[in-house]
C-alpha cells in the first residue's frame, strides 16, 4: 500500500506543480510595457517600439523566449527608421494562456489578428527568430504579396535538436509527465548558460526563466513542440523562391538550429540569401545584436 502510495504522489506530483503555478492576472499585467489587447483568440500582449513612424517591421519570437527578446534589435531597427511590432505568443509574456493545439493554423490566426488589430498596412518587413521563423515562413507562404521582405533569425522548420526530453514528449500521456517533470531544470540550465554573455537586452535570462512560474506556460511550450515545430517547411520554402527576398542569419556555433540547416534552406530556395555569426550561439538575436544588423544592412 505505502509503494502504491508513493508512486502515486510521484505520479501525480508534475501535475500538482503546474496546478500551483500563478496564472497570469490583470495585476501581474500592470508591469507590462505596451498594451492587451482583446483579440478574438484571447488577450495579447503588443507592444510597439523602433521609431514614431516610418516602414513597419512584425517581430515573432521563438518558443521559449517572451517579446522582450527583441527589445535590443528594435532598438537598433529604430535607428533606421522602422516601427517594431512585437507581441507575445500564448502562454508566454503577458498573453492569455489559451486552449488548442499550437500548431501552424493556431499561430497564423493569432498573428493575423494581430495585424488587423494593428492595422498593419501590406509591405512590411516579417522577422522570425528561431520558432517564430517557422511561423513567419509558414505565413509568407500563404501572404508573399503583403510581405516586403522576409528576414529569418536561426530560424526552424527544417531540423532541430532541442534535447532527448523534446523528443520524448510527443509520446501522449508520458510526455506531458516528463515535460511536466524535466522541462523547468532544462530550461534553467540551458538559459544560465547564457548569463555571462554580452546581451542587448538586460535581463534576458532572467525574463526567460521567470516564464516557468506561470500556469500554462510549459504546456504551451509542449503544445508548440506537438504542433507547429514538427512540422518540415520544405514546401512552404519552396514557393518563397523567387517570391519574396529572404534573408537567413544562422549562429556558427548554434547547437539548437546547427549550421547544417543553412545548406537546407539553401537547397529548397536558392534565391534566399544567407550571412553567418561565426561566433553566435542560438541567442543571437540579443547575444549578438549588432551583427546581426550588420547582416540585415549588408543585405539591404
Amino acid at each position: 500500500m505505502i509503494g502504491w502510495a508513493f508512486f502515486g504522489a510521484i505520479a501525480v506530483a508534475p501535475f500538482l506543480r503546474e496546478a500551483l503555478r500563478a496564472p497570469m492576472t490583470d495585476d501581474t499585467r500592470q508591469n507590462a510595457p505596451g498594451q492587451i489587447s482583446a483579440l478574438p483568440m484571447g488577450r495579447t500582449h503588443i507592444r510597439w517600439m523602433g521609431a514614431a513612424d516610418g516602414p513597419v517591421a512584425v517581430c515573432v519570437h521563438g518558443l521559449t523566449t517572451p517579446s522582450r527578446v527583441w527589445e535590443g534589435l528594435a532598438q537598433e531597427l529604430g535607428t533606421r527608421g522602422f516601427r517594431v511590432l512585437a507581441y507575445d505568443h500564448f502562454g508566454r509574456g503577458f498573453s492569455d494562456t489559451v486552449r488548442g493545439r499550437q500548431d501552424r493554423a493556431f499561430f497564423l490566426k493569432h498573428l493575423n489578428e494581430v495585424l488587423a488589430n494593428e492595422q498593419v498596412k501590406d509591405g512590411f518587413t516579417l522577422i522570425g527568430y528561431s520558432m517564430g521563423g517557422a511561423i513567419a515562413t509558414a505565413f509568407a507562404a500563404e501572404n508573399p504579396k503583403r510581405l516586403k521582405q522576409m528576414i529569418l533569425l536561426a530560424p526552424a522548420g527544417m531540423g532541430h535538436d532541442l534535447g532527448p526530453v523534446a523528443k520524448a514528449t510527443m509520446w501522449p500521456g508520458i510526455g506531458d509527465w516528463l515535460m511536466l517533470a524535466l522541462f523547468a531544470r532544462g530550461h534553467r540550465k540551458g538559459t544560465e548558460t547564457e548569463r555571462a554573455l554580452p546581451t542587448s537586452v538586460p535581463g534576458i535570462v532572467d525574463y526567460q526563466q521567470a516564464e516557468l512560474q506561470r500556469r500554462g506556460f510549459i504546456p504551451a511550450v509542449l503544445s508548440s513542440l506537438r504542433g507547429i515545430l514538427s512540422d518540415r517547411l520544405e514546401s512552404d520554402h519552396r514557393a518563397l523562391e523567387g517570391a519574396l527576398p529572404v534573408l537567413a542569419i544562422w549562429g556558427g556555433i548554434d547547437k539548437t538550429i546547427p549550421l547544417s540547416r543553412r545548406d537546407v534552406l539553401a537547397a529548397w530556395n536558392p534565391t534566399a540569401r544567407h550571412a553567418t555569426i561565426d561566433d553566435a550561439g542560438h541567442g543571437l538575436t540579443y547575444t549578438h545584436t549588432s551583427d546581426v544588423m550588420g547582416a540585415i544592412d549588408h543585405a539591404g
